[in-house]
């Protein structure tokens, strides 16, 4: 094989200790290997640097177990000199029966000094901030879903049909009556003069499904709910400000991914999380799809194509598009739609969202790259791809099929 990196270096990364193994030119023609172990301290950290460095290291290879890597990742990144490749964990299984951590620094080794692996995408400090952000953003408001579901689950158990009547359990009219349940009020009709708004218009609804057997206990759950309920609520709010003010320096990228149709400015600021801004860290849009795990799978054998699910992928990014990509379903006059109903009667509902989210992601890889706002296609696409004639037999054939006899007579233009 071709020795593509001279001095090259691969480490197998644990909870306590890093097993290292170096490759340098020996004596002669030959290749010179060593094995160290080093903790993943700090201080640990700090040697293990040095001694790449005293090597005279240019490339570190290491696994992305869990988060261990993150800590050597960073300090090396900061180091000049020395690159650091984070490697996909399923393109660098040794052969079974094998397995150790010192044998698996040495065969990390001989792939990074063979050419045989590429380094995963890896975004830069300020996007991987704004990524926990976003991330913890998104989590806490399934958080706080599972929160306002549990309470609904519990006004059942009581017989208070509330959510009956009331869209938003968690709304001010919803809590105002919750709280003063806890507090001991039991009569319908006082519970019910406590909404506002719109629902006040409800008063006779909300008395009949205020009814019920609300007890101590149940009283004191709702508490601890709706505790939890603001608490995630208080949270979310803190991480969107601060997400808009980390986001200001990327503006100019969240208004040019806003023209696409279903991309709110929340759903903007998560795709920037996950992919940055930088696009050439990207060979291509197919490539930047393909780790989004948008694109269609390969699997092909003698000669014939067999099912290939999409890779897993950037789930956060594809969690992200999927919802976009939903919303695009019921949005008319849109490419993005007219793609969804084109390929859903074909294929059904689910690979019809990931073939309008894989058209979104190549899309923003396009006008990342370029600057440029999205053109949409609009929504006759699909029909203007085909001729006049083409058109006018297929629906002959369909009427045909439907048992119509049908002459067609071309319409005069009028004098």
């Amino acid at each position: 094989m071709d020795l593509l990196h001279e001095r090259c270096a691969g480490g197998d990364l644990g909870k306590r200790d890093c097993a290292v193994c170096i490759r340098v030119p020996g004596k002669g023609s030959r290749r010179h290997q060593e094995t160290k172990r080093f903790p993943t301290t700090t201080a640990g950290l700090l040697q293990l640097r040095d001694y790449l460095l005293d090597k005279r290291i240019t490339v570190f290879g290491m696994e992305a177990t869990g988060s261990y890597w993150k800590a050597l990742y960073y300090l090396l990144e900061a180091t000049d000199g020395i690159e650091p490749w984070l490697l996909n964990a399923q393109h660098i299984k040794n052969v079974p029966g094998r397995k150790t951590d010192v044998t698996d620094a040495q065969w990390i080794c001989r792939l990074v000094e063979n050419g045989l692996v590429r380094p995963s995408f890896v975004p830069p400090r300020e996007i991987r901030q704004l990524r926990d952000l976003t991330r913890y953003r998104t989590e806490t408001v399934q958080e706080r879903s599972r929160e306002i579901n549990r309470l609904g689950n519990l006004l059942e158990d009581a017989g208070i049909k509330l959510t009956a009547v009331v869209s938003d359990i968690a709304g001010v009219s919803a809590l105002r009556m919750l709280e003063a349940m806890v507090a001991g009020e039991r009569d319908p009709e006082a519970l019910a003069d406590l909404a506002v708004g719109q629902l006040r218009k409800k008063h006779s609804e909300l008395v009949q499904v205020l009814t019920g057997n609300f007890n101590e206990h149940h009283g004191f759950m709702v508490q601890i709910l709706i505790r939890a309920i603001r608490d995630a609520s208080a949270r979310i709010a803190l991480l969107e400000e601060e997400i808009a003010r980390q986001i200001a320096p990327f503006r100019r990228q969240v208004e040019l991914l806003i023209t696409i149709p279903g991309i709110s400015t929340l759903a903007a600021y998560s795709i920037i999380a996950e992919i940055g801004v930088d696009m050439s860290r990207f060979p291509g849009a197919e490539h930047l799809a393909a780790w989004s795990g948008l694109a269609p799978g390969n699997r092909e054998s003698a000669g014939k194509r067999k099912y290939a699910p999409t890779r897993h992928g950037d789930v956060w990014l594809k969690g992200t598009l999927g919802m976009a990509a939903l919303c695009n379903s019921r949005l008319k006059g849109t490419y993005l739609c007219a793609q969804f109903h084109h390929i859903r009667a074909r294929r059904g509902d689910k690979r019809a969202i990931v073939a309008v989210a894989h058209s979104m992601i190549v899309s923003i890889y396009h006008m990342l790259s370029t600057d440029t706002p999205y053109q949409d296609l609009g929504p006759d696409h699909f029909s203007n791809r085909v001729s006049h004639e083409t058109r006018r037999r297929r629906l002959l054939t369909q009427l045909d099929a439907l048992g119509y006899e049908v002459t067609l007579t071309p319409r005069t233009e009028a004098a």
